[in-house]
């Protein structure tokens, strides 16, 4: 048999084992367009649409669904409301006719459309539909997202987010003992609830929460702190002074991300790395704290900085400085294939917010469950979504459209 043959057969099997599903993952969803000429025919987009599904349980979630001529479909979410109708009022026109290959061409395009292309529901929106094109061409080519963008990492270690969990001391201390047994060798805590007004007795009990989980998971796990922004610099430095000892792996936005000054003062001051990102708006935000020694870890969203494309060119710059990009976890399946496609050294870990991912891909039947602390990269082309009718009550395309 021919090489040509060979690849015909192979790219055949492929489109053979689709997902079928009438909510947007057709049988030819990851069929490759070619020709007997052997060149891809030429891809166009035809259709995007944001459905709401509705659950059994009343539940609604919005996905973004982007058709192409070749049958391939692009689906990505859930995705946020604000995302969704900015998509539908600015976006969903000019995507079609096109080309969902040329991603950085498009990219380019759509933040130079708008004067507000940094604000952050603008950036929410083009986030939308990066990943939702990554995804379509995932199935066109029947690879996963991770693969096309070099990755070779079969799992990604997660942490344990821990947001929502009560901070009673016997509470904390057992349920930080029960995520290590359960393979979490990191493991991210919330002390939001105490700050500046609070005085030195607020530092004191920010810090003792420290001591409580140190005490309770040993040496051998990582323990990060979320300030939530409620810090101020002074509070800051208080209670990295008396924190150090307990050896955090990371202080959290103890500010707002317009404070940059804050970011490099505590940053020169503590031996704890400092952490911030999830409010990034593009590679220009990373590279202003990079440039200034500000942070040692980078979280920005790839729902909510620019979706895939952006969050790649974001571990570039934090390859150079020797910084981690360890993704902030609102959702998760962006944010996996990223770090999977980057090296160790650079995306160590992926956020796994414990509680909110319980439900939060409920209309799916392939949600991401750890398993002794590790995710496993699915070889199912695009980020392998596929819907689960059996949970949803009703389907339909919506719109936000002025009359």
């Amino acid at each position: 048999m021919s090489e040509h043959m060979k690849r015909r057969s192979f790219l055949g099997a492929l489109a053979a084992a689709g997902v079928g599903s009438q909510l947007g993952v057709s049988d030819q969803a990851v069929a490759v367009g070619s020709g007997g000429n052997g060149k891809l025919e030429e891809l166009k987009i035809t259709k995007a649409e944001i459905l709401q599904l509705t659950g059994k349980n009343k539940r609604r979630v919005l996905y973004l669904k982007l058709h192409s001529n070749a049958d391939a479909v692009g689906l990505y979410g859930p995705i946020d409301s604000e995302a969704a109708m900015l998509v539908d009022r600015f976006f969903k026109r000019g995507l079609i006719g096109q080309d969902p290959l040329a991603g950085e061409a498009y990219w380019d395009q759509m933040f130079r459309a708008s004067r507000h292309s940094r604000g952050s529901h603008y950036m929410m929106a083009l986030s939308a539909v990066d990943n939702a094109l990554w995804d379509l061409r995932g199935r066109y080519f029947g690879l996963p997202v991770y693969r096309l963008l070099g990755g070779s990492r079969k799992n990604v270690r997660a942490y344990a987010s821990c947001l929502g969990f009560s901070q009673e001391p016997s509470a904390l201390q057992a349920k930080a003992r029960q995520l290590k047994s359960q393979g979490y060798r990191h493991q991210k805590w919330f002390v939001r609830d105490r700050g500046p007004s609070h005085g030195p007795e607020g530092v004191e009990a920010d810090v003792e929460v420290v001591r409580l989980l140190r005490g309770a998971v040993g040496d051998d796990v990582d323990l990060m702190f979320d300030a939530f922004w409620k810090w101020d610099l002074q509070y800051a430095l208080a209670w990295t002074r008396r924190a150090e000892q307990y050896r955090p792996r990371w202080i959290e936005e103890p500010f707002q991300t317009a404070n940059l000054d804050a970011f490099i003062e505590l940053s020169r001051e503590t031996s704890i790395p400092v952490a911030t990102g999830e409010h990034f708006y593009g590679r220009w935000d990373v590279h202003k704290f990079l440039k200034a020694d500000a942070i040692m870890v980078v979280q920005a969203d790839p729902e909510w900085c620019g979706g895939i494309s952006e969050l790649v060119k974001m571990c570039t710059l934090a390859s150079v400085h020797g910084v981690n990009v360890i993704p902030h976890g609102h959702s998760i399946h962006a944010a996996l294939h990223v770090v999977a496609s980057q090296p160790v050294e650079v995306c160590p870990l992926v956020e796994y917010l414990i509680q909110k991912m319980e439900s939060y891909y409920h209309f799916e039947k392939h949600q991401p469950r750890p398993v002794n602390g590790m995710l496993e990269l699915s070889e199912r082309p695009g980020f392998g979504i596929e819907l689960d009718e059996s949970k949803i009550a009703d389907v339909r395309a919506v719109s936000w459209q002025q009359t």
